[in-house]
């Protein structure tokens, strides 16, 4: 991983870079997560944002799957209250 950006491998072997937009670690269930972007946008216009866990202090760090509602839930409460930040300062 770079600084601000990693590259993947799709299923197809093409690679495919990716922007981090912020790490953190939960302490309530014990996971560091990352969460990025490859700038697409969604149906509506949005830009795609996915999230993972990962393992900060590995080199090469493999991606894990988010797989409960409430490890979802943390990512959502986090996200909402970057853009509300985001929002007041425009």
């Amino acid at each position: 991983m770079k600084k601000n950006s990693f590259t993947i491998l799709d299923e197809n072997g093409k690679e495919k870079v990716y922007d981090v937009l912020f790490t953190f670690s939960s302490e309530e269930t014990n996971h560091d997560y990352i969460v990025y972007t490859d700038n697409s946008l969604d149906e509506e216009g949005n830009v795609q944002v996915f999230a993972s866990i990962y393992h900060k202090n590995e080199e090469h760090s493999k991606l894990e799957p988010i797989e409960t509602d409430k490890e979802w839930k943390i990512i959502d409460t986090i996200l909402k209250t970057i853009q509300e930040e985001l929002q007041d300062k425009n």
